[in-house]
């Protein structure tokens, strides 16, 4: 009878093996949010760091492998090199994001044992969305972030813009939620099946072509919100600038390698016989945002507005590369999504740096005369504006390159013109932040970047590590290319 138990019970435990790094994060989460009622609001540093640390530990066991890769819980979870590498990168960018929010709220009084929890489990949620395998992980895994997402944009609860903004979200993000599952149900009912490998199969050879052509094109408008493309990009400009800059941080930066991921998923896993359909949808989606995000991004003058624009730009480029197609396309993407996934923490990391209780530092003319106060800071945030305008040898321009030729090679020419004019357009107003450190002078009183050690050695190493990312581009290019090979 022992024996039988312990033979019914392997399979069980081996299904959970390629789980560990989930369940590991789970448990970490919860146990955080039991530590949390132990202690007051000068020890919750210890949840602040046992967070960061609980990020680094997963990260470091997906590095190693633990648990292994395969398909799970009924084809449900997907673990594989894709997965490995997106989820390394989620769980790094958001234990930066953690290390840049620590002193900023702790100063304005915002800092709740909740936020590290929120962020443990919208990690969470990224990551079972990056390694979905059917329609419902899809859902479980973006209804999880989603909701760690408006809760956390609405943690400053005495802020009318806030509140503004985390209602706008969350209005916004439903109806996104509605028009995906919408879609997702059309596609049940036409290809009978909710995993995505079985919805690839079934879509040969389906009696309802319109039907299943309808739903995914609903399912593309969900994919575009979450990116943030226009013409989906509403929520963007006014959540970014009305949420606490490190939670408009970590929303603008690890949510996007999910994001990318659910296309990857949605889109050439469950609909890849379909493509020469929705290629030119994405394309479009693409071109589109190009033009809009460097457009508005010119008229603006707020920072973080200026970045949320430039946001659905960067997603533009994104979505050339998933345009492009075929693996050399989507490594490419992955690479870019990566890329900027660094890079917007570096940029938001600098309005951090140069706030303080009662001031923002959040207008390009708070930069204004930076190099004469803190050359070492304005050369830093010299590195960061550079390299999102694709400026040699930064790594944004590494990652523009590689999604351009991947367009030219799927045959998409137009696109990749309409991506270098919009780059030049773009560079305009990342030199306008270069320009005010170190051609402006300060308007009213000089602001001085803050003291904290720590702070100003993460942003240094974030900055940095744009020019060295950039000089030693071809590992991290072949790691993505690895993913798809």
């Amino acid at each position: 009878m022992m024996t039988m138990q312990a033979t019914l019970a392997t399979p069980a435990a081996t299904e959970l093996l390629p789980l560990i790094p989930e369940l590991v994060l789970v448990g970490a989460a919860f146990a955080l949010l039991m530590l949390d009622l132990f202690l007051n609001e000068r020890q919750r540093v210890i949840t602040h760091l046992l967070a960061v640390a609980s990020l680094v530990l997963v990260a470091a066991l997906l590095v190693a492998g633990t648990g292994g890769q395969g398909t799970v819980l009924g084809g449900m979870f997907i673990r594989d090199n894709m997965a490995d590498v997106l989820k390394i990168g989620t769980c790094v960018v958001s234990a930066i994001a953690l290390l840049y929010g620590w002193p900023f709220l702790r100063e304005r009084g915002l800092y709740k044992g909740e936020i590290p929890v929120l962020v443990l489990f919208a990690v969470t949620g990224m990551m079972l969305l990056i390694s979905a395998g059917s329609l419902v992980m899809v859902y479980l895994g973006l209804e999880l972030l989603a909701l760690c997402s408006y809760a956390l944009v609405a943690i400053d609860r005495d802020s009318p813009a806030g509140s503004e903004a985390a209602m706008k979200y969350f209005v916004l993000g439903a109806l996104a939620s509605g028009m995906l599952l919408y879609g997702m149900s059309l596609v049940y009912g036409a290809s009978g099946s909710i995993d995505l490998a079985t919805i690839a199969a079934n879509a040969v050879v389906t009696e309802q072509k319109t039907l299943l052509l309808t739903g995914m094109a609903f399912m593309l408008a969900g994919i575009a919100f979450k990116f943030g493309a226009a013409p989906f990009h509403m929520w963007v400009p006014d959540v970014y600038e009305g949420a606490p800059t490190p939670i408009t941080l970590f929303i603008g930066s690890a949510p996007k390698l999910a994001a990318f991921a659910m296309a990857m998923r949605l889109l050439e896993v469950g609909m890849g016989p379909l493509a020469e359909d929705w290629r030119p949808l994405l394309a479009m989606l693409a071109a589109l945002s190009l033009v809009v995000g460097n457009l508005f991004a010119l008229a603006q003058a707020n920072l973080k507005r200026m970045l949320a624009y430039s946001t659905v730009s960067h997603v533009g480029f994104l979505l050339m590369g998933l345009a492009g197609g075929g693996a050399t396309g989507y490594a490419a993407a992955m690479f870019y999504a990566l890329s900027y996934s660094i890079m917007a923490t570096a940029a938001f990391g600098a309005i951090i740096l140069l706030s303080r209780r009662g001031f923002e530092a959040d207008r390009i003319e708070d930069f204004k005369g930076l190099n004469a106060r803190d050359p070492w800071t304005a050369g830093l945030v010299l590195c960061v504006m550079a390299s999102l305008a694709g400026v040699p040898p930064f790594l944004g321009f590494w990652s523009k390159l590689v999604v351009l030729r991947a367009a030219m090679e799927g045959g998409m020419l137009w696109l990749a013109i309409v991506g270098i004019v919009c780059a030049v357009i773009g560079a305009f107003y990342y030199l306008r932040v270069i320009k005010a450190m170190y051609f402006d002078e300060p308007v009213g009183e000089p602001v001085v970047p803050r003291a904290d050690r720590t702070l100003r050695v993460v942003f240094g190493v974030n900055a940095l590590a744009l020019l060295a990312f950039g000089l030693f581009w071809s590992p991290i290019m072949s790691w993505c290319q690895q993913a798809f090979a």
